[in-house]
């Protein structure tokens, strides 16, 4: 037996190593922005708060620059899941990679995609998408991580701090946007309390721990005042309480909704041009004295500061020379991709052993359904991304079958001879039609177009269709494995005791159906574990109506609600199965300063190597009629080698650290509770 590892959850060094933020002089950065702030004219300054137009350049969104004062323009991207610019590796969703919890992963994505948005000529990257999952049914919760604000952090500051070795990054959106179809005009209610300590400690991460340079705000409003013209947002929290020094950046086109109420909260640019900052507007604010110069001057400050302090010029910033067009889709990104997309999928059932798939000559596998042969990496909004080549399920497990025979059957086919298979494995889901972002213009030409359809999910049931594909295939078939696509929690309850495996595999990116071919065969042990609950029912959540216009929000969502009100999910956030068995022990905890060190020891004791992911919740008493529950606050530990993240909130947590380990190898793993995570 080797000895044992110990490995440190959080290991701050690593997770910030090379955030250009972190390096920055302030105090030299402030003297040189406001000597030159004071040759500019009125006019320059109002350049820099405004974006140049309506359509991209290249698919950059351009805002301010004036080259007689050696300012470079800030050219923006969005990025969720990878440069939205031309062709570019196409990652698994967010909460994929959520699903894997693991903050080296995700830096290491940040980086590649910071590296992409570089060489195509973009300084600003326009993610991560941090929005908390208050409600499976969120159009957008592919683009986010999880529903546990800890968990959300750690994987958001691991992406910020990545991406910012090469460009500026943007979480957003920022606050509490997290119901699609009515975002334009839904208020978030929501009391101080509930505000703090749900809904914007993962924003105040980024700011704080990781400096995050820019700040994407909302469309919804906060309190019946919309975020991209809220003072208590804009200016007391992200300014006065957490020190922000960065700047605020408005959604497009509808993110700013009025002139001088907007500049005064603090919207420094508007995007993508000046509607509500045209010269006409902002010459009646001045003139009627709603604003004055120096409210402009502020503003613009914040995006010139950036400029100097980043060291911005017109191929990139920290004086570094734009990276190559070869890094784009290179092998080591498209291997980075591969990575994510296996370490992303979760399995959920495993009846009599029926996975992994055996692929030795005389294994028959049927492939059944046609989005096992479809390209089906997520929603077509502002996170889509174009990849050169996308390894579809059907493609992914005929290169990896070895000497089984495998067939495919589309959907509309007849399945009677499904019973001459050893196994069938149904690849069911959602696309792009059933969730994703909701454009209202874009509506009529989204059938046939790269445009939007998607929006909120008014129900968790698969599609009709979907849910007949399967119940044909196990009717059929002598054993059934359905490997589900889609960007959130989807209620399985109908048909789950009807089928021997089920398989979580999101939206896989370009490399999905390899990594998922992987997990079917065995070549890796699934690792994966859920960053959603996974309800028996929509009566088991919150009520959710997705044409609300108020919401109100409380202290509980996901697995606190379902804690609190006694619900057995069909699948707990934190849950996955894998092909061995671990064992962990000799739990120790010990208080260090105002924190609490926690390790235990991590032991692999079935047949295979394998990874796991520790999770540790700690808990506090919440009353309720009928007595005490836990409620809980996540927090992080970690395990042998491949570091890992992750926890959650409501039943407490510690920083699961995941690793593959052979069996009978054992490993120590050791994390600090930090002050914030209480």
């Amino acid at each position: 037996m080797t000895a044992p590892r110990t490995v440190k959850a959080f290991d701050a060094d690593e997770i910030h190593a090379g955030n250009f933020a972190l390096g920055i002089d302030h105090e030299k950065a402030a003297r040189e922005t406001d000597a030159l702030m004071e040759r500019m004219s009125l006019e320059q300054k109002i350049h820099e708060i405004r974006g140049h137009g309506p359509r991209p350049v290249d698919s950059l969104w351009c805002a301010g620059g004036d080259a007689a004062l050696g300012l470079a323009a800030w050219r923006m991207v969005d990025g969720p899941r990878g440069a939205r610019a031309g062709v570019a590796t196409a990652f698994p969703v967010a909460i994929a990679r959520a699903a894997s919890f693991d903050v080296d992963l995700e830096r290491r994505v940040g980086m590649a995609t910071g590296l992409e948005v570089a060489a195509k000529g973009g300084n600003v990257l326009l993610a991560p998408t941090i929005n908390l999952l208050r409600h499976p049914g969120w159009g957008r919760a592919q683009e986010t991580y999880s529903e546990d604000p800890h968990h959300m952090g750690a994987m958001a500051a691991a992406y910020v701090s990545g991406a910012q070795n090469h460009v500026l990054t943007s979480p957003k959106h920022f606050a509490l946007n997290n119901l699609e179809n009515t975002r334009f005009e839904m208020s978030a209610d929501v009391d101080a309390r509930t505000l703090h300590e749900v809904y914007l400690p993962h924003f105040k991460r980024c700011v704080v721990e990781v400096r995050a340079a820019s700040v994407m705000s909302a469309y919804n409003k906060l309190n019946g005042v919309y975020c991209g013209e809220n003072p208590e947002l804009l200016d007391a929290i992200l300014r006065g309480d957490w020190g922000f020094t960065g700047f605020v950046e408005s959604d497009w086109f509808l993110g700013t909704r009025s002139t001088a109420p907007a500049i005064r909260a603090g919207m420094d640019i508007e995007m993508p041009a000046g509607f509500r900052f045209s010269d006409e507007n902002l010459q009646a604010a001045l003139a009627s004295g709603e604003i004055d110069e120096a409210a402009i001057h502020r503003n613009a400050r914040r995006s010139v500061y950036q400029k100097l302090a980043w060291q911005l010029t017109e191929d990139g910033v920290a004086g570094k020379p734009r990276p190559d067009a070869s890094v784009v889709e290179c092998d080591d990104h498209l291997a980075l991709a591969l990575e994510a997309a296996e370490k992303s999928v979760v399995l959920l059932r495993n009846e009599g052993d029926v996975l992994p798939v055996g692929r030795h000559a005389g294994v028959s596998i049927a492939v059944v359904g046609d989005l096992a042969d479809a390209v089906n990496l997520g929603d077509r909004g502002s996170s889509m991304v174009t990849p050169s080549h996308v390894v579809k399920p059907l493609e992914g497990i005929r290169a990896s079958a070895g000497d089984a025979t495998v067939e495919h059957f589309a959907s509309n086919a007849d399945l009677s001879r499904l019973g001459e298979f050893d196994v069938a494995v149904v690849v069911a889901g959602l696309t792009y039609r059933d969730e994703g972002e909701f454009i209202p213009t874009a509506q009529q030409e989204a059938e046939d177009s790269d445009l939007a359809r998607g929006g909120d999910r008014a129900t968790l049931d698969l599609p009709a269709d979907q849910r007949d594909l399967i119940e044909r295939a196990t009717a059929a078939a002598r054993r059934t494995v359905v490997v589900l696509q889609g960007g959130s929690a989807i209620v399985v309850r109908d048909w789950i005791d009807r089928v021997d495996g089920l398989l979580m595999a999101w939206y896989g990116g370009c490399q999905g159906g390899h990594g998922l071919a992987r997990v079917l065969f065995g070549d890796a042990s699934p690792s994966g574990r859920l960053p959603v609950s996974f309800p028996r029912a929509m009566d088991q959540l919150m009520p959710w109506d997705i044409a609300a216009l108020s919401v109100k929000h409380g202290l509980l969502h996901g697995y606190r609600w379902l804690d609190h009100h006694g619900h057995e999910p069909e699948f707990p956030f934190g849950f996955g199965l894998g092909y061995t068995s671990f064992q962990l022990r000799d739990l120790r905890l010990e208080r260090v300063g105002g924190g609490l060190t926690v390790r235990v020891d991590v032991q692999n004791t079935g047949t295979r190597a394998g990874a796991t992911v520790v999770q540790l919740y700690r808990g506090s008493v919440l009353l309720r009629p009928g007595g005490p529950r836990l409620g809980a606050r996540a927090v992080p530990l970690p395990l042998p080698r491949r570091a890992v993240v992750g926890g959650p909130s409501a039943r407490g947590g510690v920083d699961p650290r995941r690793s593959r380990v052979a069996p009978s190898k054992c490993g120590d793993a050791a994390g600090t509770i930090p002050p914030w995570a209480g």
